[in-house]
């Protein structure tokens, strides 16, 4: 019985990740669980999986917590996300948490030597060599990526030496705006870029696919990940997302993974590798009703959020997380109504372009850059 701590439970990945716990009772429990401030759900999954330990975003939920589950241990804020990331009881700790919140939790998890569910994008790219020291201070502990473009790199290469991987190809659905020009995109609503193709995602990572900042932040985090070098990752468009990402070997050969769009798949991968195991959560794809699979090249001089994203990771040090800062509070800004859709590019750029780049020598750093980078956009760009 593994014990698991989920973090951000009440968003897509972690309303998935209890579908995959509820359909494998005999192998997996929950023993704590933090939301940030959907009370109702985060109440209802609190009584069908009863943790030890909470987590909710506000001091106000947490005396409300407390009072309904006075039996429980109950923690707010960034700092009570930390406590959840080192719990002593804990087998794995799921980061399914969007931002760079994720990221000390994260930390306190592999320096109790953890096994760490990785869904947050943002702990590779903004503090990924911070990350991969750590890794090697503390070697009991490892990164299982949940996401399901670096899952399938993951699950690709098994089997195989570093030294034999040629390329790495990261698959995109194109987003809401796949194919549109730059005229059509000026005035685009929040509505309208909310309306994904292919997956049910939270708002922030509905809008980052939309602009294929989601793929730029998956670059970077694949090079962190997995070592390869940026010349050697590529980011395709398949509008189908069944090929979810593939990996070229130096004999040319290509190896990748295929599966219905379905999160549930590289959940349970994280929870129960080196193992496979069936389960009556997971859905199943029928070949027989693929019509095609189609891959076309990303269009750079619409969507920049792939291209910016090789820049930041290629200058390195403190720059991606500037990239993922910007960001960030941009698509804040934009989903308030306050910048319109195309502004999200202006910002990330100029915030790169004034950055003065610093060596990561301690998470304080990270810490530091985040908050000027959020500050600078929220002074240039929030409307009071």
């Amino acid at each position: 019985m593994k014990s698991i701590t989920i973090l951000g439970s009440t968003g897509s990945i972690g309303t998935n990740a209890l579908k995959v716990i509820e359909a494998k009772k005999e192998k997996f429990k929950v023993i704590g669980m933090s939301a940030y401030s959907n009370l109702e759900l985060f109440k209802e999954q609190i009584e069908k999986f009863n943790p030890k330990y909470l987590c909710i975003g506000s001091e106000k939920n947490a005396e409300i917590l407390k009072r309904l589950y006075p039996e429980k241990t109950i923690y707010f804020g960034d700092d009570g996300l930390k406590l959840m990331g080192a719990l002593d009881e804990a087998d794995i700790v799921l980061t399914a948490i969007s931002g760079a919140v994720g990221i000390e939790a994260t930390v306190e998890a592999i320096k109790k030597e953890k096994r760490v569910a990785l869904a947050n994008k943002e702990t590779m790219v903004a503090a990924g060599d911070y990350i991969n020291k750590l890794l090697k201070e503390y070697p009991k502990a490892e990164i299982i990526p949940v996401d399901s473009e670096h899952s399938a790199l993951f699950q690709s290469m098994q089997g195989s030496r570093k030294e034999e991987v040629k390329n790495l190809i990261i698959t995109a659905s194109g987003g809401t705006f796949r194919g549109k020009t730059l005229e059509e995109l000026k005035d685009v609503t929040v509505e309208e870029a909310l309306k994904h193709p292919n997956w049910s995602m939270g708002k922030k990572i509905t809008i980052d696919s939309s602009t294929l900042v989601n793929k730029g932040l998956e670059v970077i985090e694949a090079h962190m990940l997995f070592g390869v070098d940026y010349e050697n990752i590529e980011v395709l468009v398949h509008p189908q997302s069944i090929i979810h990402s593939m990996v070229e070997f130096v004999d040319n050969s290509i190896i990748a993974q295929i599966g219905a769009p379905d999160m549930k798949l590289p959940i349970q991968y994280a929870f129960t590798y080196p193992e496979r195991e069936g389960s009556s959560a997971l859905e199943r794809l029928n070949l027989k009703t693929l019509k095609e699979l189609t891959f076309s090249q990303v269009d750079n001089e619409v969507f920049k959020g792939v291209q910016l994203a090789f820049q930041a990771g290629k200058i390195g040090k403190t720059m991606p997380c500037v990239f993922n800062s910007a960001n960030e509070v941009a698509v804040e800004l934009f989903l308030k109504g306050q910048i319109k859709f195309l502004e999200i590019y202006e910002i990330i750029e100029k915030a790169m372009e004034l950055h003065k780049v610093k060596e990561i020598d301690s998470l304080e750093v990270i810490k530091n850059v985040d908050k000027e980078t959020r500050k600078w956009v929220y002074d240039n760009y929030a409307k009071d």
